[in-house]
């Protein structure tokens, strides 16, 4: 029994990767077409996100400050979700929900992106977030799940929204966690062409 568990969570898996590959694929590449006109022109991108979707911040950050799959120079990227002595001064004198915001006006400055995580599309940090990026003229890519949330109805035509077609928020992670690999190649491919293995 335990067998057929595991692979049922693995066939719904590829069975939404499959599906979503259709329909995020467009704007997946909006998205890397954003980012990289940012980096090019001297900006930056922020991330944020509550629980996995922090962690995927913090990924995504790494592989730009470091490298994806092959050598270049690093990248400016910062995960609003790892320095716990704001998070927590911020949370405690004002409110959980402008751990971000903050960051985002400390920080943020017109032509970054924001690139905010939220499978309902409904945490308050994250959308207080995107207000305060949205003020700045900074541009948002956001990736979330099942509707969209409040999330997708605060975006601009100059904004991208990547949303998964699933209500299931352990699947919805998993198609953001290749969605990032998707766009971290693709700013490598914008920054140097071709494949990494030419």
């Amino acid at each position: 029994m335990n067998t057929q568990r595991i692979l049922a969570h693995f066939q719904e898996s590829a069975d939404l990767k499959l599906k979503s590959a259709s329909v995020l694929s467009q704007p997946i590449s909006e998205a890397i077409d954003l980012m990289f006109g940012a980096l090019s022109n001297g900006n930056k991108i922020l991330a944020c996100g509550n629980g996995g979707s922090a962690a995927d911040c913090q990924h995504f950050a790494a592989e730009l400050v470091g490298r994806f799959e092959r050598e270049r120079f690093p990248l400016p990227a910062l995960a609003l979700t790892t320095d716990t002595s704001i998070m927590t001064a911020v949370g405690n004198d004002y409110s959980y929900r402008e751990i971000f915001s903050k960051q985002v006006q400390a920080f943020g400055q017109a032509g970054d992106v924001l690139l905010a995580l939220s499978t309902s599309g409904n945490s308050a940090n994250v959308l207080a977030a995107v207000e305060a990026a949205l003020e700045r003229e900074m541009r948002v890519v956001a990736l979330t799940g099942k509707d969209g949330g409040e999330l997708g109805k605060m975006l601009t035509d100059a904004d991208v929204h990547i949303c998964v077609p699933h209500t299931r928020t352990a699947r919805i992670q998993e198609v953001h966690l290749v969605t990032i690999h998707c766009i971290c190649d693709g700013i490598d491919v914008a920054l140097f062409g071709g494949d990494v293995n030419e």
